[in-house]
């Protein structure tokens, strides 16, 4: 059984949880995952910039930081993604992209680093761009907020 949690920043809009859960779902199911326990937090920039701070030792804004907490070779996904919407909203402007779209990327990017999927070199983005693409087609992306 996938069993996704949403908190949400008291500051921040709430998000339509059923859509994030199918999202991630349907993440989790094509990369022949049955079992999960994700924990998404939809929160500010300062959070993750401490977050980055202190388990990367980097001081820079992001939008998206995933942690497994259980073994990539364990059968059942056990991790934590936190996203920054500020950061998310920046993306968009900043590619052109509509606010809902880049928050589905940004849910998947953090779903797929819970599979161990990397993006460090430039052939691991493209293989991490492509599953993006490949599941933003999937979805109904437009209804997630």
């Amino acid at each position: 059984m996938i069993n996704v949690q949403i908190e949400t920043d008291q500051k921040l809009a709430k998000f339509k949880e059923n859509h994030i859960f199918k999202l991630v779902s349907v993440v989790m199911k094509s990369e022949n995952i049955k079992s999960a326990e994700i924990l998404l937090i939809f929160t500010t920039d300062n959070i993750l910039m401490e977050l980055k701070k202190k388990y990367f030792n980097q001081e820079h804004y992001t939008d998206v930081i995933a942690f497994r907490l259980n073994d990539y070779n364990e059968d059942k996904v056990e991790g934590e993604i936190y996203i920054s919407v500020p950061q998310v909203r920046e993306n968009a402007k900043q590619y052109n992209q509509a606010f809902n779209k880049e928050l589905s990327r940004i849910i998947i990017h953090g779903s797929l680093h819970l599979l161990n999927y990397k993006d460090k070199t430039p052939q691991e983005k493209i293989k991490m761009t492509e599953k993006e693409d490949y599941f933003l087609n999937k979805i109904n992306w437009e209804n997630i907020a």
